[in-house]
């Protein structure tokens, strides 16, 4: 509409200008050095169009080269795109073969190869043509190395999902030298620390790993509390005892898990006094089963001295299964047998455990009721086994 418009009133303005034109031409006189041309307005009018013209032309001659190939880019550009369109459709069809062959033609010619030749090593690897993955993974390296990053995560993922751990934490660490701190690399490295029991490793990016969001909070608590759990888990004196202790966050040392891989290193260290001094401590400040069981364990100074002190908590928790097999051991260790039988038989009527029954067929065996002792541990063993086992064979006479 608006181009029409325009044109109209082209010709209104050319015919009202070739009317007065007509009526008088008028003259042009030109003298330049002892030069006089003459020529009407008209003609004037005309040869500067012409002039104007022939730049025109020129301009569109030197410059169609350049047209002409980026016409040919965009063809060909558009072909790559749809080449590679009909790869991933091929791929997302299960025609891996077909759509790694499509995707690596179209790399060349694409705007975006990097894509095209991740896309063909994902296709090769879900053909389990691994060498051939890497190769396109090479390929993409070199034409693009800025992207190594990029392409350094997609292989370690794709190591990751064949089972090659150890090659994928080259991988990882590959990476981690060429971009610190990246977040994503390391919270690849963490998982395959932690799939792969390297707990030193693991404590040593803790830290960093922390700096990302790239790990949830819950999974970075199991982490922390299980790096501390197995150096406490593998300290066997003192000094190595107390170290691994030392380093444990103010935040983590009401965590049950390492307080009771501390504690009961102390008992692997033969530190029996400070085991029952600090359990003692602790249990008057909060009352937790798993410590008073371990409490049962600790061998301290005076066995008798001991067993008044869990006979006293008694008084405050007279049901606590975890306090009356403690009672009921300390009762073993002074050769109470007859108490330590009411405690172990009362544990085993409010929470039967293997390890119950484990003490009350010691102690029958030790009574001489080995009828008994033989359906104890039958029980126990059943409890660990998860089905009823048959009863134990009995020899008359033993």
């Amino acid at each position: 509409m608006k181009i029409g418009f325009i044109i109209v009133l082209a010709l209104i303005a050319s015919g009202f200008a070739a009317h007065l034109l007509l009526a008088d031409p008028g003259a042009v006189v030109i003298d330049f050095r002892g030069y006089r041309v003459e020529m009407s307005v008209p003609v004037l009018v005309f040869l500067t169009l012409a002039l104007f013209a022939t730049i025109w032309l020129l301009r569109k001659i030197i410059i169609a080269p350049r047209r002409i190939g980026e016409a040919a880019g965009r063809y060909r550009s558009a072909r790559s795109g749809q080449k590679m369109t009909r790869g991933m459709i091929a791929v997302a069809e299960g025609n891996f073969a077909k759509g790694e062959r499509m995707l690596a033609r179209a790399a060349s010619t694409s705007d975006s190869p990097l894509f095209n030749y991740l896309q063909a090593a994902r296709a090769a690897h879900l053909q389990g043509r691994d060498e051939r993955r890497d190769e396109w993974l090479r390929l993409a390296y070199s034409e693009i190395p800025e992207a190594a990053n990029a392409i350094l995560l997609t292989q370690s993922e794709f190591q990751l999902d064949r089972g090659q751990h150890e090659q994928a934490l080259a991988t990882l660490r590959r990476l981690d030298e060429n971009s610190k701190d990246h977040a994503h690399a390391l919270a690849l490295m963490g998982r395959l620390y932690y799939k792969l029991q390297d707990w030193p490793s693991l404590q040593k990016i803790l830290p960093r790993v922390k700096k990302s969001t790239q790990v949830k909070p819950e999974t970075l608590a199991l982490w922390e509390v299980r790096t501390h759990e197995v150096e406490l888990q593998q300290a066997d004196d003192e000094e190595s005892i107390s170290a691994a202790w030392k380093a444990v966050p103010k935040k983590l040392k009401s965590n049950m898990a390492l307080l009771e891989a501390y504690y009961t290193g102390l008992l692997r260290a033969d530190l029996h006094p400070r085991a029952e001094k600090e359990l003692v401590a602790a249990l008057n400040v909060d009352w937790r089963g798993p410590l008073v069981r371990i409490f049962g364990l600790v061998r301290g100074a005076n066995d008798s001295k001991q067993l008044k002190r869990a006979e006293n908590w008694l008084g405050k928790h007279s049901e606590d299964p975890d306090l009356l097999l403690t009672a009921a051991r300390l009762c073993l260790r002074n050769e109470l047998w007859g108490k330590a039988r009411s405690y172990l038989e009362t544990v085993i009527s409010l929470r039967p455990t293997p390890e119950a029954y484990q003490e009350y067929g010691t102690l029958l065996n030790q009574m001489g009721d080995t009828d008994a002792a033989a359906e104890a541990y039958r029980e126990g063993l059943g409890m660990v086994a998860g089905n009823n086992l048959p009863a134990l064979a009995h020899t008359p006479g033993k």
